[in-house]
C-alpha cells in the first residue's frame, strides 16, 4: 500500500511540474503537453516484450533488448522535445526546466512501478 501511495504521489508531482511549465502566467504556452504522448508510449514496448518472452531463459533475448532500446528512444525524445521547443523559442527556458523536472519525476515513477509490480507473484501489474 505504501508503494502504491508513493507512486501516485510521484505521478501527481510530475504532472504538477508539467502543468506549471505550461500554465504559469509568464509562460502561458501549452506546447509542452505533447510529452504526455511519450508518457503513455514509454511502457508499451516493454509490456509487449514481457508478454511475448518467456522469463525462464537466463540468456539475453533480442525481443527484450529491442523493447529496452525503443523505450530508451521514447524517453530521450521526451527529454529532447522541450529543449527543441525552447531552442525554437516556442516556450521559455524556465518552462523547459519545469517540464524536464516533471519528465524526471514521471519516468522515475514509471520505473518504480515496474520495479515494484514487475515480479510474477500474485500481486503484479500483469493482472491489470
Amino acid at each position: 500500500v505504501v508503494a502504491l501511495i508513493s507512486l501516485s504521489f510521484g505521478g501527481a508531482v510530475g504532472l504538477m511540474f508539467l502543468m506549471l511549465g505550461c500554465a504559469l502566467p509568464q509562460y502561458n504556452q501549452y506546447w509542452p503537453l505533447f510529452v504526455l504522448f511519450f508518457y503513455i508510449l514509454s511502457p508499451v514496448p516493454y509490456c509487449i516484450a514481457r508478454r511475448l518472452v518467456d522469463d525462464t531463459d537466463a540468456t539475453s533475448n533480442a525481443c527484450k533488448e529491442l523493447a529496452i532500446f525503443l523505450t530508451t528512444g521514447i524517453v530521450v525524445s521526451a527529454f529532447g522535445l522541450p529543449i527543441v521547443f525552447a531552442r525554437a523559442e516556442l516556450i521559455y527556458w524556465g518552462a523547459c526546466a519545469l517540464v524536464l523536472t516533471g519528465n524526471t519525476v514521471i519516468f522515475a515513477t514509471i520505473l518504480g512501478f515496474f520495479l515494484v509490480f514487475g515480479s510474477n507473484d500474485d500481486f503484479s501489474w500483469q493482472q491489470w
